[in-house]
């Protein structure tokens, strides 16, 4: 074939390729939007940072739900702390003024999180209380330019993580708002009528992802009204179809009432899920580093934070069941991270620095949980072509020895501690599961203080 045929030729496949790709397009109903497949960044990373900041973070009690504690359930809490600390007609409004976020510097955020060993950054743009942060065209006057910072705040972070890392940025929204009278009067309806989601929460949606391009949306605040009501599967059609991000975007599955762990992009089920089994969908355990609340609070004693046993478990746990985990910070109303989060976030980059290699790109194996010790977890890989399998042991093994039960070892098979030179030896069990031999090493020569990675080739299971 003549050389300027076959360019003609290429160009046609070309062409072609491109058509197909432009050809598949997403309708507005579960069947077509579950039938997209997950951007595969999205698996490889593992870690996500979430961020919850807004008004909330001013009186800083109870949790980010503190209005609705004070106004809507009451809790007897914050309904005292109200009364003892502001004058008989405060309103959860002149809280705004003091969302000052003075000592906010996304860059020093953007580095922390880079720091942290996660991929991806989800941040509250919204939350129940409806205060936006971002200057809103749909939110007057109850957004961070107009009361408050009078700052883009997702705009700078946005920028910051895109510029100074190579996170994904991703930003959550509530579909629904406490308080808001078009809520309230559409709900009052029976939700027959669907004003608050064509000129409130819907516009808002289209408003962030053409300004701010995410390439995660974390829905919420879904769960009393169908997803008919909520207007869902339009919305993730036009996502995935037209919108700036509709090749990287992922999104979870709080889109309405009884949607949720059962269509959407990955699922989140349930706050804090981590199922202890291999899920068939790819899932998320959204979970906080402060057992009780996603909003920074004053007054949480230093027993209310996880332990970096209990973070660095509840990851590993989670990822060799073939889940994200998303790691929950809450900043002061200044705009600081407290140094009790961000030890926890260095901490636990600095445990993946040496663990990585068995958490990031890793699937599960088939074994999640050891047969015979419940102290160790698994992840596998591909490297360099071979099947490698992880071990990922939460306690030390006493003794001088560790026992696993799950694994079959082959005649080449051999087995490494990660951040350790060199080989361990082992002798294998019948009729299967093998026994490691530890080595001494002394304490300041451990590869890090919490949970070890042991590294398994040519395992024939």
């Amino acid at each position: 074939m003549a050389p300027h045929r076959q360019v003609v030729v290429l160009l046609s496949l070309l062409s072609l390729t491109a058509l197909l790709c432009q050809s598949v397009r997403y309708e507005p109903n579960w069947e077509s939007i579950d039938s997209r497949p997950l951007p595969s960044w999205y698996d490889e990373v593992k870690l996500g940072i979430f961020i919850h900041w807004g008004v909330f973070s001013v009186p800083s009690l109870s949790s980010e739900w503190f209005w609705w504690r004070w106004k809507g359930q009451p809790v007897q809490e914050v309904v005292d702390f109200m009364k003892q600390n502001y004058r008989p007609d405060f309103t959860y409004a002149d809280f705004a003024p003091m969302f000052t976020t003075e000592f906010f510097e996304a860059e020093q955020w953007a580095e922390l999180f880079q720091a942290s060993g996660a991929g991806y950054v989800v941040f509250v743009s919204k939350h129940h209380e409806g205060y936006t942060n971002w200057p809103s065209k749909y939110s007057f006057n109850w957004n961070s330019m107009d009361v408050g910072p009078n700052r883009d705040i997702v705009g700078e972070l946005a920028d910051a993580v895109r510029n100074k890392t190579d996170l994904k940025f991703g930003l959550y929204h509530s579909l629904f708002e406490w308080f808001n009278p078009l809520l309230l009067q559409d709900q009052a309806n029976n939700f027959t009528t669907q004003d608050f989601v064509f000129s409130k929460t819907m516009p808002e949606l289209y408003e962030i992802v053409n300004t701010y391009k995410p390439e995660l949306i974390w829905s919420d605040g879904d769960w009393s009204a169908a997803d008919t009501y909520w207007n869902s599967t339009s919305f993730l059609a036009w996502l995935y179809n037209d919108s700036p991000v509709k090749d990287t975007v992922v999104t979870n599955d709080r889109w309405g009432k009884g949607i949720t762990c059962h269509h959407g992009g990955y699922f989140t089920c349930q706050d804090r899920y981590n199922p202890g089994v291999k899920q068939a969908r790819k899932f998320e355990n959204a979970m906080t580093i402060d057992k009780r609340s996603w909003g920074y609070r004053r007054n949480a004693p230093l027993s209310d934070y996880l332990t970096m046993e209990e973070l660095i478990s509840t990851f590993i746990i989670t990822v060799s069941c073939g889940g994200n985990m998303l790691m929950n910070v809450g900043p002061t109303k200044y705009g600081i991270i407290t140094p009790i989060y961000e030890e926890r976030l260095r901490s636990m980059g600095e445990w993946l620095q040496v663990n990585g290699e068995g958490i990031y790109s890793s699937r599960p194996w088939t074994y999640q949980n050891d047969t015979e010790n419940p102290n160790v977890w698994y992840t596998a890989k591909n490297v360099t072509g071979q099947k490698v399998v992880y071990a990922f042991v939460l306690k030390w093994p006493a003794g001088g020895a560790l026992t696993l039960g799950a694994p079959i070892p082959g005649s080449t098979s051999t087995v490494s501690l990660l951040g350790y030179e060199g080989y361990l030896d082992y002798k294998k069990t019948d009729p299967q599961g093998m026994v490691i031999t530890i080595p001494t090493i002394g304490f300041t020569d451990m590869p890090c203080q919490w949970a070890w990675t042991f590294k398994l080739t040519s395992i024939a299971n």
